[in-house]
């Protein structure tokens, strides 16, 4: 019976996305610099809740590396309580923008922007990691743990480094060993080695500190939601869901690649991954977004419906309620392996490279928007990015020239294209360099757009070339 089988292999898809989900789900609370357990109850809710959810089929969600810089950020400046607030309107936001139908937009922003987004946030990962991984305590802003890098060596713990770069070994290694041996996850095995090397050894590493699931859910306070009177607050609100919605659609057309099932409807996701932060809000838990890594699992073995996905969730829960004193064993610098590697895998060197081949300009735009999150933040530096490629984009189709034709003693000259301010000087330029004739006509009919500055620019020049009366331009 089709049913049956497809529940089989949605069942046994189910546990292998559990298996990817749990070290990372923990691993990207740990970042965040919030408890684990609200990591997994973000994963809980990405499955049983956005899971039922028509909008993505396969599609997996949960805590993503590429909002902990966010979140860490947030956390720092407002405090753990007001996560829930901030996560419960980036959701309401989100519900907003599905109820327009915005999801589609998503798809028209640049790719170069996009990928300088994911570059900085691994950069960001992995100057945070690398002092996760050694044990050092690490400074606050990004500029700063890389400008102190060099004194990380003299202050690694050197057990930890080791179980963290073996943790890495492990999942740069697991790739090469037999397809049926990787139904298990790397991130797991490496997780589950370093575990029990530092279990066996009696290594004195800082490990997970677990105080129960329930026990780590908050809801907000009505006191908190006074903060989003802020412009701080209401900007990190509106970065969270622009960032969450980008990675959720980006990810969905990626995962829509993968298969051959149904396509993303991208304003019923965007709904569903609204629903699902509203939920996290309310929980006081971890911003929600789809996630490649997950997704991609979750396809390649060989899920069928979103049955996979909401059973994920399940299990997710019942190891958090059944087996919370396993994750007590786990050393952070294990976490800091998977996640350092999670970073390393977001630098789009090949991207970069292809850019840099056939659309340099793009290329420029993708390292500005890596540098800009490093030097400033995760949202200052996507608004860099996207105004640099608005400003490209204008410079790119402001395309505009003049020609020269003689018609008897009469001059005709005639200006083509987008006049545009950005092209003024050289519309002026070439306007400067037609000969003087007793008969100037100017002709503006080849333009598609012309905006106010040169407009007044071509009035002059017509003026100045075209003194006697009743002489004007047609357009």
């Amino acid at each position: 019976m089709p049913g049956a089988g497809s529940f089989r292999a949605d069942f046994g898809a189910s546990v292998v996305v559990a298996l990817v989900a749990l070290p990372l789900c923990v691993g990207v609370a740990v970042t965040s610099g919030v408890p684990a357990e609200l990591g997994i109850v973000t994963g809980v809710v990405g499955g049983l809740v956005t899971g039922w959810f028509r909008g993505s089929s396969l599609q997996v969600s949960g805590p993503a590396a590429g909002l902990t810089v966010l979140v860490y950020e947030a956390v720092s400046a407002y405090g753990l309580p007001a996560l829930g607030v901030l996560v419960l309107a980036a959701g309401l936001l989100q519900l907003v923008m599905g109820a327009l139908r915005l999801g589609r937009w998503f798809r028209a922003i640049s790719v170069a922007v996009v990928h300088g987004m994911l570059a900085g946030i691994g950069l960001v990962l992995i100057a945070g990691q690398l002092y996760a991984l050694g044990g050092v305590e690490a400074p606050g802003r990004t500029l700063a743990k890389l400008g102190a890098m060099h004194e990380l060596g003299a202050r690694a713990d050197w057990a930890a480094v080791a179980l963290g770069a073996g943790t890495i070994a492990v999942l740069v290694l697991w790739r090469r060993v037999p397809p049926r041996l990787r139904l298990v996850p790397g991130a797991l095995v490496g997780v589950a080695a370093a575990t029990a090397a530092a279990a066996l050894l009696r290594l004195p590493v800082e490990r997970v500190r677990v105080t129960g699931v329930l026990d780590a859910v908050a809801p907000p306070d009505w006191a908190d939601f006074g903060m989003l009177a802020s412009a701080g607050a209401v900007g990190t609100v509106i970065a969270l869901a622009l960032i969450a919605s980008a990675e959720t659609l980006f990810s969905a057309a990626a995962v829509d690649r993968m298969h051959q099932g149904p396509r993303t409807e991208y304003d019923r996701e965007l709904i569903a991954q609204g629903v699902g932060n509203t939920v996290c809000g309310l929980l006081g838990a971890l911003p929600m977004t789809a996630v490649i890594v997950r997704s991609s699992a979750n396809v390649e073995a060989g899920a069928r419906t979103r049955a996979s996905r909401i059973l994920h969730g399940a299990w997710l829960l019942l190891f958090a309620a059944v087996f919370p004193g396993v994750l007590e064993a786990v050393p952070l610098a294990a976490l800091a392996g998977v996640l350092l590697h999670a970073g390393w895998k977001l630098l789009p060197a090949r991207a970069v490279a292809a850019l840099w081949r056939s659309h340099r300009g793009e290329a420029v735009v993708l390292v500005v928007t890596a540098a800009a999150i490093v030097a400033t933040s995760l949202f200052e530096g996507v608004l860099v990015g996207l105004g640099l490629a608005v400003a490209k984009a204008a410079w790119e189709t402001s395309h505009v020239h003049i020609e020269e034709v003689w018609e008897g003693e009469e001059l005709c000259v005639r200006v083509v294209g987008n006049a545009s301010f950005l092209k003024l000087p050289k519309l002026l330029d070439s306007l400067e360099a037609v000969p003087h004739a007793a008969s100037v006509r100017l002709d503006l009919s080849g333009l598609r757009h012309l905006d106010h500055a040169c407009l007044t620019a071509l009035e002059g020049w017509e003026r100045a070339r075209m003194p006697l009366p009743g002489r004007e331009g047609v357009i």
